[in-house]
């Protein structure tokens, strides 16, 4: 072997080795095990209720798509203060335990009622709003169980790594459901989701408990919400960050929407591009995930850049004129919208004491999952009035409107830096 080719796989290792750091601990590597079964039936199941719901129960009404949305992610904006104080006083692995079993047999029910035919638009309504409730508890405490996973020193790692095994499901997930809603229908992929939830819980029950570092909880009977809510006031980092992922959130990551919509209507194709173009769009978040696992620890302008460059590939996307160079785009969107959420998550909860990463972290999922759904219903609206072009117009807006605050802040703090010295 060459010198040069040595070099170039010592190079190769270093990578692989900082990348996946995380990995090297036992506890982790079972949970993404777990995780990543999990979150292939996760997206199996969100395409074919898209698909149920645009195709089957309605007449292609993007507007109840987006009602569906609301129900789903929107609970956590309203159980936000119960959610962040249970996050901060319980055993996050039991109530882990907990969540993800009831997230099964709702996934169960519903594959049941679609299989017997007696599924109807109000009953997807209830079960997401049954499945938004119980992600409310969930969403919290396996955010910051992510810590106790790994310790805060290779937390923006393992939350790459997380995020990257999320958007790795992406990638296997809409692309069997695509296949298997041709084949045997939506139903199926309800029950398969229910039952891929056995291997979270089976990855929680094989950890060492005793190699789990145990965060600070606050055991105080006076603490409640807004404590949490006081102490993100008092940071202005955290405002920022949560501001922006607030307009973003609300109105840019809606891509169940954009692609749905520009899958039937613009491109006139079937489950088949759906599915595929959700996948496309896998391979760019896969690439932003692992970007962002080589950080050690974001600054603010790690997603203020990126959501400016959230505004311009969206602009991009809303002008392709077929669905190769439409593709095409969705990689860079991915990417870019990952990096975005992926290095705001870690900002946030490494600019949080640990005593108060739970109700912090319950606001940042609020807005992570709740506002989205704020959102949906006017992006619905717009692809069904307007077409689906103008949809996505909206989340290249929110992209911009997003960085510009950003960049304004951090000019005012550098401004105000320089004056005190």
């Amino acid at each position: 072997m060459t010198t040069t080719s040595s070099a170039r796989l010592a190079v190769v290792n270093a990578w692989f080795r900082n990348t996946f750091r995380s990995m090297r601990r036992y506890n982790y590597r079972v949970w993404a095990a777990g995780a990543i079964i999990s979150n292939t039936g996760t997206w199996m199941q969100r395409i074919a209720q898209d698909w149920l719901v645009l195709t089957q129960l309605t007449q292609h009404s993007a507007t109840s798509v987006g009602i569906v949305m609301s129900l789903q992610f929107g609970p956590p904006i309203i159980l936000m203060p119960l959610a962040g104080m249970l996050a901060d006083r319980v055993d996050r692995r039991s109530m882990l335990l907990a969540t993800q079993s009831a997230m099964a047999v709702t996934a169960l029910g519903l594959g049941l009622l679609v299989i017997t035919g007696m599924v109807t638009l109000w009953h997807v309504y209830l079960f997401a709003g049954l499945m938004g409730c119980i992600s409310s508890f969930d969403s919290p405490v396996r955010q910051i169980f992510i810590a106790e996973l790994v310790g805060d020193e290779d937390l923006p790692n393992a939350v790459a790594l997380n995020s990257s095994m999320f958007n790795s499901a992406q990638l296997i997930g809409p692309a069997v459901a695509g296949v298997m809603i041709a084949a045997v229908g939506t139903g199926w992929l309800f029950i398969l989701n229910g039952l891929s939830f056995l291997a979270v819980i089976a990855s929680l029950m094989k950890m060492r408990t005793g190699e789990l570092r145990q965060l600070p909880k606050d055991d105080s009977s006076g603490a409640t919400m807004a404590d949490g809510l006081r102490y993100v006031w008092q940071h202005p980092d955290l405002v920022i960050a949560l501001t922006m992922l607030f307009l973003v959130g609300t109105y840019g990551l809606n891509f169940p929407i954009f692609i749905s919509t520009m899958s039937v209507t613009t491109f006139h194709g079937g489950p088949h591009l759906y599915g595929a173009l959700s996948s496309t769009m896998a391979v760019g978040s896969v690439i932003g995930s692992l970007l962002s696992a080589q950080r050690e620890k974001p600054r603010l302008l790690v997603p203020a850049a990126s959501a400016f460059a959230f505004g311009v590939t969206c602009t991009i996307a809303g002008l392709m004129p077929n669905v190769w160079t439409f593709g095409v785009s969705l990689v860079a969107l991915g990417a870019v919208a990952q990096t975005f959420t992926t290095s705001t998550n870690s900002l946030v909860q490494l600019r949080t004491k640990p005593s108060m990463r739970g109700r912090v972290m319950a606001i940042y999922m609020a807005i992570f999952l709740g506002c989205t759904p704020l959102g949906a219903p006017l992006v619905g609206w717009v692809a069904d009035v307007f077409g689906p072009r103008w949809a996505i117009a909206v989340g290249a807006a929110s992209g911009f409107v997003a960085a510009i605050i950003a960049f304004a802040y951090h000019r005012h703090r550098t401004v105000k830096t320089s004056i005190k010295s």
